[in-house]
């Protein structure tokens, strides 16, 4: 019996799992590598990603499904495996970044649209035939200074989320769920309510755009910012404040139908990005799961400790691990900081 997108997107939120982001562009993921002194190669970034995908306790346990760039869908290990069999035998999900990128967007102050929908029919059969059975979409909205509060516009805002609804629409054309994400950016001088008062509206509109396009919620996942301030302004929000308001802003804005809320990390620091998830689900009354899709809270320790070189996966494996199951602990809210303590 085939698995519907009701199914896959109810596996992708299962209890005590979250999504690994691996699917940096080239040349995003060579400033990672540029961090820890390694060439970005393609033998290279298969290799790292190669140990991150047969991490098996990390995959089976606590990973439900990897989002993977063009390159690394199409890979095989070093012993003629693909990286898409490796992946679904411990149990996850393969998924693909299928945007091309947010580009400029023409008559605003330098706002983007994220482009890619060309071709993008063709490209879900193919991805699909390749094994995917999820997608991911990313519009990237930016908040202006406090001398300048023109952005976001309504045309940057209305130009993304339609983008998003048409590529939602043709992800569940092929029977691929599609992962949406409005990411308003941490850049920025913002407060959290300043934050919280953009995101609403970005996810009004979204949603909006989404019933527009006749999009499946029950087939759909959001991951999106969470509302917290941008790291130049002078008052950070604590722990329970971030939760407390991201759980508010999410309760506003997001139909139940929907399976799963997979949080962006969005440039938080490993501990912040666990700690904020753990703190918003202890929540009573959530509608839907609350989970990571994250990439650098998840990747960023195994990075360093693989260094670029073979010989530490399993130092690299360790560290991805850890990471995992701390986030594992958070969406149930169960972590705590004394056992991220004991269990470094």
């Amino acid at each position: 019996m085939t698995e519907t997108i009701e199914d896959i997107a109810q596996r992708m939120v299962a209890p005590g799992k979250g999504i690994l982001a691996a699917d940096e562009s080239t040349g995003t993921i060579k400033k990672r590598f540029d961090a820890i002194n390694t060439e970005s190669t393609a033998e290279s970034r298969r290799d790292y990603r190669e140990m991150l995908f047969r991490t098996d306790e990390a995959m089976r346990e606590y990973i439900s499904g990897v989002i993977l760039y063009d390159e690394t869908i199409r890979q095989k290990a070093k012993d003629g495996t693909p990286l898409v069999e490796i992946i679904k035998a411990a149990g996850a999900i393969p998924g693909i970044k299928v945007d091309a990128g947010a580009k400029p967007l023409a008559g605003s102050n330098g706002e983007k649209v994220t482009e890619g929908l060309d071709g993008l029919r063709e490209r879900f059969a193919e991805y699909h035939a390749l094994g995917a059975r999820f997608a991911k979409w990313r519009a990237v909205i930016e908040i202006g200074s406090k001398g300048d509060r023109s952005k976001p516009s309504h045309n940057c805002i209305h130009a993304n989320t339609h983008a998003l609804a048409r590529y939602a629409a043709l992800a569940q054309e092929q029977g691929i769920v599609p992962i949406v994400e409005p990411e308003v950016l941490m850049d920025g001088d913002h407060d959290i309510d300043t934050c919280y008062d953009v995101t609403k509206w970005a996810l009004k509109e979204l949603y909006q755009e989404l019933d527009y396009a006749g999009v499946k919620l029950e087939g759909s996942i959001l991951k999106p910012n969470m509302a917290i301030a941008g790291k130049l302004c002078a008052k950070q929000a604590g722990v329970d404040e971030v939760a407390e308001k991201t759980v508010k802003l999410m309760k506003e804005c997001v139909p139940p139908a929907v399976p799963g809320i997979v949080f962006l990390s969005g440039g938080q620091s490993d501990h912040d990005a666990t700690a904020h998830l753990n703190a918003m689900n202890t929540h009573d009354d959530l509608p839907w799961a609350l989970s990571f899709s994250y990439g650098r809270a998840l990747q960023a320790a195994p990075q360093k400790a693989w260094a670029g070189n073979n010989n530490n996966w399993s130092k690299g494996q360790a560290a991805f691990l850890h990471r995992a199951r701390m986030n594992s602990l958070a969406t149930t809210g169960n972590w705590t900081e004394q056992v991220e303590k004991e269990a470094a």
